[in-house]
């Protein structure tokens, strides 16, 4: 595809462990060029890296034509397959979401990159910037799946046994049942599409596994998922904040506040036994000289705990593929969260997960009209 200019009004981010599809057609990817810490230097230079592995992309580069366009012309590759949509209005990483609305709506970088998969001109879009403007102008412009209230960011966690999907990692504070039920139905398809989990093992994440801790709404979700025994998922019950790395259960489900604590704190825990580890090498003669002995296993390690290898959080329970990245990512991990996004639409993971949450929500939702039936024998 030729490299064109689209103008808009003046002034105006998994791997997946089952089969990718081969296919023949482009998967076309919105990118909000002007998003994160460090802007379109880090988003071009990670597209170019995501090309190289995936040559059937296609780009939009949402953004400031005078500051995408010469990164462009130093790839011939990446230009031939790009187009930019020029905007000078980008969100802030500190606006709040309803300034970023007034502001950005229809205008931004970031409105851009989501509008072009409701036009049907992307099949996801990526942005490194403000979580909580991205999360709302995501759905106002996209809007939720039937039986979705509101949208959960999942994330792929590695464990001791492989990976795993938690959510809400940072979409919304505060959850109630209903809602945590929708969220366990919706990482659970996730599993099932990313992980090739057939019933994925689903827990709550709780202060204890007794039945009687927790909040009175993570209580009740674990009451409506213990009686409904959906078949989409494997309802464990509780599990604890060191359940997550151990890999307990295939889908760990809690409300954003928490799950953006637990994701930010083993972030920076791996930082921290990186740098330990470093210092502990560098320490005298005899600890460089076993470094040189177990350089590849700490290589190895090392490759295990870069938090930029499981970056993209995915939009779960939008009508459209939205990503976030870290804002703070260098190229490696925004190509990281390119290939997590070609992958979904790779395995057309939109329409599955509409389906399998309409079969497993309409079970639900059956089973909660359905009167119980007293036992025999049971005196009324």
């Amino acid at each position: 595809m030729p490299s064109q200019v689209a103008m808009v009004r003046p002034n105006v981010t998994i791997k997946l462990v089952g089969a990718i599809h081969d296919m023949t057609e482009t998967v076309r990817i919105a990118l909000d060029a002007m998003g994160g810490d460090n802007g379109p230097p880090v988003v071009v230079a990670g597209a170019a890296l995501a090309l190289q592995r995936h040559p059937t992309c296609q780009f939009i580069f949402c953004g400031d034509q005078a500051k995408i366009a010469p990164l462009l012309d130093g790839n011939a590759a990446l230009k031939q397959v790009s187009r930019i949509v020029h905007t000078e209005v980008a969100v802030k990483m500190d606006d709040k979401p309803s300034q970023a609305l007034r502001m950005g709506r229809r205008t931004s970088s970031m409105w851009l990159a989501i509008e072009a998969v409701k036009k049907g001109e992307a099949d996801i879009a990526i942005s490194a910037g403000n979580t909580g403007a991205l999360m709302a102008m995501s759905k106002i412009c996209l809007r939720t799946l039937p039986h979705v209230e509101r949208p959960a960011i999942a994330a792929v966690w590695p464990t001791l046994r492989g990976e795993s999907i938690v959510l809400d990692v940072g979409a919304s504070i505060g959850a109630d049942a209903q809602h945590l039920v929708s969220m366990a139905i919706m990482g659970a398809a996730m599993a099932n599409i990313v992980l090739n989990l057939p019933r994925p093992k689903v827990g709550l994440l709780n202060v204890g596994v007794e039945e009687i801790k927790g909040l009175e709404e993570v209580k009740a979700a674990s009451r409506i998922l213990q009686d409904a025994n959906l078949p989409g998922l494997d309802y464990r019950g509780f599990v604890e904040g060191d359940d997550i790395g151990k890999g307990t259960v295939d889908v760990v489900v809690t409300e954003g506040f928490t799950g953006n604590i637990a994701l930010k704190t083993a972030e920076g825990t791996a930082r921290q036994i990186a740098h330990y580890l470093r210092e502990a090498m560098a320490g005298d003669w005899m600890s460089r000289i076993g470094y040189l002995f177990a350089r590849k296993a700490f290589a190895a390690l090392r490759t295990k705990m870069d938090p930029r290898r499981s970056n993209g959080g995915v939009f779960l329970g939008l009508d459209g593929i939205v990503l976030k990245s870290h804002g703070g990512t260098d190229a490696f991990g925004y190509a990281g969260a390119i290939d997590a996004g070609f992958a979904l639409a790779n395995n057309g993971f939109l329409a599955k997960i509409r389906d399998q949450l309409a079969q497993s929500m309409e079970q639900h939702l059956a089973e909660l009209a359905t009167p119980a039936v007293p036992d025999a024998g049971t005196i009324s």
